[in-house]
């Protein structure tokens, strides 16, 4: 079984939007209104400046998605891409989906000239942290904090 990993298209729409209500769903137990998602990845989609998706496609069909956005970080000045919006449909877990996604994205940071990778990840989805430690990731110092409007 061949994987491709690219970055994600218009046509993609429909499978990402999906994939971030199951993973909302998994991680969060939250349920995303699918209309302002559907906008949100729509919008990005079409303004790669704000960030982009990559998907990975077993035998035509997508099976993972992981989205970057950056930040500029005036300290190391350099940019630092953020890992996001990451998942890999239950089929196809476990095998080797998601380090190809992080590979990919990784050897594009590199060609970018940015600076690293950075993610968040929930503080109980063990599974997933340990699949970040073992691609060379660490938990760093920080806290991540937020405020949020309506």
């Amino acid at each position: 079984m061949s994987t491709t990993i690219r970055t994600a298209s218009l046509e993609d729409l429909d499978r990402i939007v999906l994939f971030n209500q199951a993973m909302a769903r998994e991680t969060e137990g939250r349920e995303l209104e699918r209309r302002v998602l559907s906008r949100g990845v729509e919008r990005l989609l079409k303004q790669p400046a704000r960030g982009r998706y990559f998907v990975a496609e077993r035998d035509g069909e997508i099976v993972g998605q992981l989205m970057i956005t950056t930040e500029w970080s005036d300290w190391r000045n350099g940019e630092i891409w953020w890992i996001q919006s990451v998942y890999v449909s239950k089929l196809h877990r476990r095998s080797g989906i998601y380090r190809q996604l992080h590979d990919y994205t990784r050897d594009l940071a590199h060609a970018d000239r940015a600076i690293g990778l950075r993610l968040y990840v929930e503080r109980d989805n063990e599974p997933a942290q340990a699949t970040y430690r073992a691609l060379g990731m660490h938990e760093s110092s920080y806290r991540v904090f937020e405020e949020f409007w309506a």
